[in-house]
């Protein structure tokens, strides 16, 4: 994976200095607004189960993570008036090439989570923690609209569990256990087919997982074509009830997911 590491290191040099104007331009207002720092720094768990500290540019209100909240809906409350904008832009994420930079994420993996969830993790998702985690995968288009799906919610953190975790979970395990130079090559510009059509990003999507042999039901749930169900995660027969109750959440390993 050095060609990975080195490919991450050089891309990502180049577009921060790239798109420092746009990072600067939207810190600058995040600040005016409250006279707050307009960054976010937010504990994620990475590669090997290990802590980093993720930088984003922050989108809600200071001190919003006290309230123990970690999933957000569109109509969140705590997102700022600016915070709305950069988040439909997903200019709060750029700060995340510094992270790739550094050595924490790739750009390509699985989206970092705290360690709240990570805690809840069935054994099969543990392989999630075995590669660094990235700033776009394949659930990164398929979810775009996690804000909308959680908006109206009333445990939006239970509502991520029960919707959108069991998917993203699978498509995670399948890069992991799938990767290659190729399939980030083609997941980034996916990503960046679906800045102006995630339609044509989705379908696109699912015709190159069925060339690369991915199951029938995953490809059929990464097309958003039917409607959100609560599913059990990877690993579970059983769907999570409970973030704060593990017995729930953590169950004996299985094969298939």
């Amino acid at each position: 994976m050095r060609l990975k590491r080195l490919f991450d290191v050089l891309l990502s040099l180049n577009l921060a200095i790239l798109i420092s104007p746009i990072i600067g331009i939207a810190a600058f207002f995040i600040y005016i607004q409250d006279l707050k720092s307009p960054f976010y720094i937010s504990d994620r768990v990475g590669l090997k189960n290990k802590t980093f500290k993720m930088i984003k540019l922050r989108s809600m209100i200071s001190g919003a993570d006290l309230t123990g909240i970690d999933s957000t809906s569109n109509s969140d409350s705590r997102i700022t008036p600016v915070g709305k904008f950069i988040r439909k832009l997903k200019i709060d994420e750029l700060t995340q090439l510094f992270n790739v930079v550094k050595g924490d994420m790739s750009l390509v993996g699985p989206r970092p989570n705290v360690k709240r969830e990570t805690e809840t993790y069935t054994l099969v998702e543990k392989k999630l923690l075995t590669v660094r985690p990235g700033i776009t995968d394949f659930a990164s288009i398929v979810f775009a609209d996690e804000g909308k799906i959680l908006e109206g919610q009333p445990d939006p953190d239970l509502s991520y569990n029960q919707l959108i975790r069991p998917i993203k979970s699978k498509l995670g395990i399948f890069y992991v256990e799938n990767r290659n130079f190729a399939i980030d090559l083609t997941i980034m510009i996916l990503t960046l087919t679906s800045v102006f059509s995630r339609s044509i990003a989705l379908r696109l999507m699912c015709h190159y997982l069925r060339k690369l042999n991915a199951p029938k039901s995953l490809i059929l749930q990464s097309s958003r074509q039917n409607r959100l169900v609560p599913m059990a995660p990877p690993g579970s027969d059983h769907i999570v009830m409970s973030r704060l109750n593990k017995a729930n959440n953590q169950f004996q390993d299985r094969k298939n997911i």
